[in-house]
Protein backbone atom coordinates (compact mmCIF):
# COMPACT_ATOMS: atom_id res chain seq x y z
CA UNK A 1 0.00 0.00 0.00
CA UNK A 2 1.15 3.51 -0.75
CA UNK A 3 1.66 5.80 2.21
CA UNK A 4 0.28 9.30 2.36
CA UNK A 5 0.98 12.30 4.55
CA UNK A 6 -1.59 14.94 5.41
CA UNK A 7 -0.76 18.39 6.75
CA UNK A 8 -2.05 21.94 7.00
CA UNK A 9 0.11 24.61 5.38
CA UNK A 10 -0.92 28.24 5.87
CA UNK A 11 -4.52 27.26 6.52
CA UNK A 12 -4.97 24.76 3.66
CA UNK A 13 -5.11 20.99 4.25
CA UNK A 14 -3.13 18.94 1.75
CA UNK A 15 -2.42 15.25 1.23
CA UNK A 16 0.69 14.01 -0.56
CA UNK A 17 2.21 10.61 -1.40
CA UNK A 18 5.13 9.53 0.80
CA UNK A 19 8.04 7.15 0.26
CA UNK A 20 10.88 6.37 2.67
CA UNK A 21 13.16 5.94 -0.35
CA UNK A 22 12.74 9.66 -1.13
CA UNK A 23 12.39 11.27 2.31
CA UNK A 24 13.76 10.69 5.78
CA UNK A 25 10.48 11.58 7.48
CA UNK A 26 7.07 13.13 6.88
CA UNK A 27 8.33 16.61 7.78
CA UNK A 28 10.86 16.57 4.94
CA UNK A 29 8.17 15.37 2.52
CA UNK A 30 5.81 18.19 3.48
CA UNK A 31 8.57 20.80 3.16
CA UNK A 32 9.56 19.46 -0.27
CA UNK A 33 5.94 19.55 -1.45
CA UNK A 34 5.73 23.24 -0.52
CA UNK A 35 9.24 24.11 -1.84
CA UNK A 36 10.42 25.19 1.62
CA UNK A 37 14.21 25.13 2.04
CA UNK A 38 15.04 23.32 5.28
CA UNK A 39 18.84 22.97 4.95
CA UNK A 40 19.58 25.27 7.90
CA UNK A 41 16.87 23.56 9.94
CA UNK A 42 18.41 20.12 9.26
CA UNK A 43 21.87 21.37 10.26
CA UNK A 44 20.54 22.76 13.55
CA UNK A 45 18.55 19.59 14.21
CA UNK A 46 21.70 17.51 13.69
CA UNK A 47 23.63 19.68 16.15
CA UNK A 48 20.85 19.31 18.72
CA UNK A 49 20.90 15.54 18.29
CA UNK A 50 24.66 15.45 18.86
CA UNK A 51 24.61 17.61 21.98
CA UNK A 52 21.41 16.51 23.71
CA UNK A 53 20.28 13.29 25.32
CA UNK A 54 17.04 11.70 24.26
CA UNK A 55 14.67 12.48 21.41
CA UNK A 56 12.42 14.89 23.28
CA UNK A 57 14.48 17.97 22.51
CA UNK A 58 14.83 17.17 18.80
CA UNK A 59 11.14 16.35 18.46
CA UNK A 60 10.10 19.55 20.24
CA UNK A 61 12.48 21.63 18.08
CA UNK A 62 11.11 20.03 14.88
CA UNK A 63 7.48 20.69 15.80
CA UNK A 64 8.10 24.31 16.82
CA UNK A 65 10.18 25.15 13.75
CA UNK A 66 7.67 23.64 11.34
CA UNK A 67 4.87 25.53 13.10
CA UNK A 68 6.92 28.72 12.61
CA UNK A 69 7.24 27.87 8.88
CA UNK A 70 3.44 27.59 8.59
CA UNK A 71 2.91 23.83 8.96
CA UNK A 72 0.59 22.10 11.40
CA UNK A 73 -1.09 18.73 11.90
CA UNK A 74 1.57 16.78 9.97
CA UNK A 75 0.73 13.09 10.18
CA UNK A 76 0.49 9.85 8.22
CA UNK A 77 -2.91 8.99 6.75
CA UNK A 78 -4.36 5.82 8.20
CA UNK A 79 -6.08 3.59 5.74
CA UNK A 80 -9.15 1.87 7.11
CA UNK A 81 -9.42 -1.82 6.34
CA UNK A 82 -12.60 -2.77 4.54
Amino acid sequence: MARQVTYVFKGKRKTIPFSFSLFHDMYEAAAAAENVDIKSFLAMEQQLALTSRGQGISKNFRQKEFARMGFSEIKFVREEEA
